[in-house]
């Protein structure tokens, strides 16, 4: 087997468009010459249809983390208290930067596999007026469940307009659609290597109005991660550091892409991958770990109770180069996490899929070959179906 052949369908990095990847090897250009301020511009607008915002959406050279970090920064301060509602470990991520500053950081924890009851957290909300921010993952990565974080922010102002709603986005948007100013959503941080099809490096992040007020005015908003250096200088179509060209290059090739899908058709690719999925693993009797409420477009995940999930990912890699992630925290060793987003299609949904019943045969599952994939193309031939009538 080639070597570099690699299937990889781990919730991210995923697979980069060749598109993507040509405009990624253009050469290098100043980073503050004219080249740069024209791509900047041209980023800008696409940018914001991404995020379904009026706002400047601001790109920070770093990680997810690192945008999950200006995000605590710029908008809360040493001993202020916040709410982080902690549905998988990238909830406690959010906890754990807040330690980091000294933050009066209090944790909601809701079962992991579950999403979050917007009611409940609005109800904490109001029993605790001097909370100043609530911390949410849209995607909960570790456990692929989306939560309803438009409906979260609605309830959250209601008891307290004063509190600001914090989003981690990263392992969801731009394959689910988001709807910042809609939904009053405060800030919303998303990366670069998961639905955006890039190489990990950008973050990106907006803010409200209601967080500018507060974010100017916070004494204590670090330096490489002050969002008001990044806000100015992105009016000038700059940036106030270096930044990654490379991956600009290829950011700009992405947002052409999604202009010529069609953000809604992305969206809708996304979430029949979901339901391909969903349906083929039912077949095969595969316990999801999320519901079929709760479960993410651009990731799903699995406890099996009767075949050992590492020996099942380790079949797939040896036979196939196929990737999938395991558990993360409390949950390693015991679920198995699959990434459907970027550049992922139907057809990729049935080639894992096949893969898949191969290696639950090897590991000992008892199963009915093709029952998984004859799933998926139901789900399929039933959604093209109903597009064509409509």
């Amino acid at each position: 087997m080639l070597q570099d052949y690699q299937l990889l369908r781990i919730p991210g990095p995923t697979p980069i468009p060749p598109s993507v990847e040509r405009a990624m090897a253009k050469p290098m250009i100043g980073h503050r010459g004219n080249e740069t301020s024209q791509m900047i511009q041209n980023i800008k607008p696409r940018l914001k249809k991404v995020f379904g915002t009026t706002e400047d959406v601001m790109m920070l050279t770093g990680s997810g983390t690192s945008g999950l970090e200006a995000a605590i920064v710029n908008v809360v301060k040493p001993e202020d208290k916040v709410l982080v509602v902690a549905t998988g470990v990238f909830g406690n991520r959010f906890t754990k930067i807040c330690e980091a500053y000294q933050i009066n950081v209090e944790e909601y924890k809701v079962e992991w596999g579950t999403a979050l009851k917007p009611a409940e957290i609005a109800e904490y909300v109001k029993a605790n007026p001097d909370i100043k921010a609530v911390f949410s993952t849209y995607c909960e990565t570790s456990t692929g469940v989306l939560n309803p974080v438009g409906e979260l922010a609605q309830a959250i102002h209601a008891v307290n307009n004063e509190t600001l709603v914090i989003i981690d986005g990263v392992s969801c948007m731009a394959g689910v659609e988001t709807k910042m100013d809609e939904w009053g959503i405060d800030v919303v941080v998303t990366g670069s290597q998961k639905a955006f099809m890039l190489p990990a490096g950008l973050n990106f992040i907006a803010a409200s109005e209601r967080a500018w007020k507060v974010i100017e005015t916070n004494p204590q908003k670090g330096f490489y991660l002050d969002l008001t250096k990044y806000r100015d200088n992105l009016a000038k179509d700059t940036t106030p550091f270096t930044p990654a060209l490379s991956l600009l290059f290829g950011l700009e090739q992405v947002l052409e892409n999604f202009e010529q899908e069609g953000l809604e058709n992305v969206y809708a690719r996304h979430q029949l991958m979901r339901d391909m999925t969903r349906a083929a693993f039912k077949a095969l009797d595969l316990p999801l770990f999320a519901s079929d409420e709760d479960g993410s477009p651009t990731v799903t995940s699995v406890k099996p109770v009767d075949f050992d999930s590492e020996a099942f990912r380790k079949v797939l890699k040896t036979d196939f180069n196929l990737s999938v992630a395991g558990g993360q925290a409390d949950l390693k060793g015991k679920i198995f996490r699959v990434g459907h987003m970027g550049y992922c299609a139907p057809t990729d949904v049935l080639q894992y899929v096949a893969a898949m019943e191969i290696a639950l045969v090897k590991v000992g599952k008892e199963i009915q070959l093709g029952a998984g994939i004859a799933a998926a193309q139901q789900v399929y031939l039933q959604n093209t179906t109903e597009k064509v009538a409509q």
